[in-house]
């Protein structure tokens, strides 16, 4: 019988939604899909882990306590010393995947200037270059671009960003057991262009890609797809996924259809990535309302991926 997989689950901000959820699922039968460690201050941890099969690893200092909502410096370096000891722990060997409570990039970066979120963090501790992306059971998308202002996506859709993306979608596909994927790739301009009227990216750039990937990638569309009907022809079930060509391109549909169940997945590094697709939420912390099926599909998926090859490069 097949081991099961080792993760490593960090508490995110302390004064977030994170550590409430993480041990909510951590009291839940779920946690049996997996051998798990969990990671945050050692307050929490007594609580989390008391009774319970999922171990514990304390970060920060013995008499630090959060309080829900109101956010912080001691909190913030919980946090990055929580993702650090998670990123240290797969290059050792100890865990095969690692899911990630959410993080205030504000804060983080007050004390880490240059932290622009998680993603770009264990793409920097682990190497490789990563992709980010989403399953939420009713769309599945990923992005070719995120953290960039708008104004710098046309340069940044280099050949090699978008072949690295349409590859990404066809293993994220696979690895969740679609055979025979369908995907599609969102035009940059409205109406994809309109043939050049509303942009020349498509026709002179982009489509001429996508028309050479499909060549080597049998069911991608080989030429862009209008953002504005691409995700509901996803719902319809003609896409098995849609990549975007920026964030909120990809992440308003999504948001708006698989808000509560989405997961965000880190591909192109050497470990597997996930966390729940929200942020802390600081404003609803400690009350007791936070939806925690985000985060118990995000260990599920993790879990799933660390058991597969078809994400790989």
């Amino acid at each position: 019988m097949p081991r099961k997989p080792r993760l490593a689950i960090t508490c995110g901000d302390p004064a977030g939604v994170g550590p409430e959820i993480i041990a909510g699922w951590a009291r839940s039968r779920a946690r049996h899909i997996v051998d798990v460690v969990l990671i945050g201050p050692q307050g929490w941890l007594d609580a989390a882990c008391s009774g319970r099969e999922a171990g514990g690893v304390a970060v920060g200092k013995p008499s630090y306590r959060a309080t829900p909502g109101l956010p912080s410096i001691a909190g913030a370096r919980v946090a990055l010393e929580a993702m650090r000891l998670a990123a240290v722990g797969c290059r050792d060997g100890s865990w095969d995947a690692v899911v990630t409570g959410p993080v205030s990039k504000e804060w983080c970066a007050r004390i880490d200037p240059g932290f622009v979120g998680q993603t770009e963090f264990f793409a920097a501790e682990w190497g490789g270059r990563p992709t980010m992306a989403f399953s939420g059971g009713r769309l599945r998308v990923v992005l070719a671009t995120w953290h960039i202002p708008l104004s710098a996506v046309p340069r940044a859709l280099t050949p090699a960003v978008l072949t690295r993306a349409v590859r990404r979608a066809f293993g994220l596909c696979r690895a969740e057991g679609v055979r025979r994927p369908l995907v599609a790739v969102c035009g940059l301009n409205p109406h994809a262009g309109e043939g050049g009227l509303l942009g020349v990216e498509e026709k002179r750039r982009i489509n001429p890609l996508l028309e050479r990937l499909a060549r080597e990638f049998r069911g991608l569309e080989p030429a862009c797809v209008p953002g504005d009907t691409a995700f509901a022809r996803a719902l319809r079930g003609e896409f098995d996924a849609v990549v975007a060509l920026f964030h909120d391109q990809g992440l308003a549909p999504l948001k708006a259809v698989d808000f509560d169940s989405a997961v965000n997945i880190t591909l192109g590094l050497p470990w597997v990535r996930t966390s729940p697709d929200h942020g802390t939420a600081f404003a609803i912390a400690g009350q007791g309302r936070a939806d925690g099926t985000s985060l118990a599909n995000a260990v599920k998926l993790a879990a799933r991926l660390a058991t597969s090859t078809a994400w790989r490069d």
